[in-house]
């Protein structure tokens, strides 16, 4: 039997990628196919911080995946659609490494043959373009222009290229000269493994800011909830207790127990109640120290009102000043 042979090189990088699908952190699978070599290296300068991408053949990375242990199916999956693929090793959970790839997403021309992964539209209106053959380039890829008001413009919403269709040389040329670059490209996560979950692309792309805002507000109805029904917890008992010793204190009080907490509440209620008494009587009846304190009660409460009276004239002022203010640019506009 014959025993192929390997070569070195690819032995030893089979090694680093295994290697690679080993290291701690979650681990996925990225499609960069079609993104120009300037584009890449940008994408991933700014990506070098938060994540690692190792480029690799299909048949190496798979060698590579089950020597790690992983899944072949998985791979599998991963793999699906993917014109390029490459291993992403990061130290963000999944969610945030899929939000930060999505961020790498950009258009750019269509070359001849491309298929499109939408419909192509051509949106009526005018253009930046002056007079010349260009409209007869419009009109000879399906893009129907005429020349208005010293523009060329195109002259009715138009679907160039239906989705899945292939797209002309031509037409890609004419779509660029309007900013339409129909391909998508960028470093798009297929897929995404943590701690041993696999984690499809589809299951990833969440609203982050909304399900942290469906959380706090489980969360709160779960709170009350306990509360509500004495369910006694690490989380509840503090809540708990504050109430129970809030309406403890009510009790104590409609029912005359008097000891240190519910005195100083006996004590300022009398006091009220008598300087209430007190200023129903005439001032010969009563004596020194009572006197001062209706005066200081008195001298309270007559600040009180003063400071309420300035506040409205303040306030009346001020509606006064906006009302003539108003009505001045009324007339400046009347008189021009």
């Amino acid at each position: 039997m014959i025993t192929p042979k390997v070569s070195p090189w690819k032995r030893s990088r089979v090694e680093e990628l295994t290697e690679v699908l080993n290291s701690d952190g979650v681990v996925g699978i990225v499609d960069v196919g079609g993104v120009p070599a300037s584009n890449m290296l940008d994408m991933r300068s700014n990506l070098r911080e938060s994540m690692k991408i190792t480029m690799a053949k299909k048949t190496l990375i798979r060698l590579a995946w089950i020597n790690s242990g992983r899944s072949s199916e998985e791979l599998d999956t991963l793999f699906e659609n993917a014109v390029q693929p490459c291993i992403v090793q990061s130290n963000l959970n999944p969610f945030e490494l899929f939000i930060e790839l999505e961020k790498t997403r950009q258009g750019r021309s269509a070359k001849e043959g491309e298929l499109a992964p939408i419909d192509i539209i051509v949106e009526q209106g005018p253009t930046s373009f002056g007079p010349g053959p260009i409209v007869g380039e419009f009109n000879a890829v399906g893009i129907p222009a005429k020349i208005d008001k010293g523009k060329v413009a195109i002259q009715k919403t138009t679907t160039v290229v239906e989705q899945g269709q292939p797209i002309s040389g031509d037409l890609g040329i004419m779509l660029a000269k309007l900013d339409i670059h129909p391909i998508e490209i960028g470093i798009i996560l297929t897929g995404a493994i943590e701690d041993g979950f696999f984690f499809p692309a589809s299951t990833l792309n969440i609203d982050l800011d909304q399900v942290r805002t469906d959380i706090i507000t489980a969360t709160s109805g779960a709170f009350n909830l306990a509360c509500n029904m004495r369910w006694f917890s690490e989380q509840t008992m503090p809540t708990l207790l504050t109430k129970a010793s809030s309406e403890a204190l009510a009790v104590a009080v409609e029912a005359g127990v008097a000891n240190e907490t519910t005195a100083p509440l006996f004590i300022s209620r009398a006091n009220a109640r008598a300087l209430a008494l007190a200023g129903q009587l005439d001032s010969s009846a009563l004596d020194e120290e009572l006197s001062a304190a209706l005066g200081a009660a008195a001298s309270a409460a007559s600040v009180s009102v003063a400071s309420s009276a300035t506040e409205t004239v303040v306030e009346t002022a001020e509606e006064e000043e906006e009302e003539e203010e108003a009505e001045f640019g009324g007339l400046g506009d009347l008189f021009g």
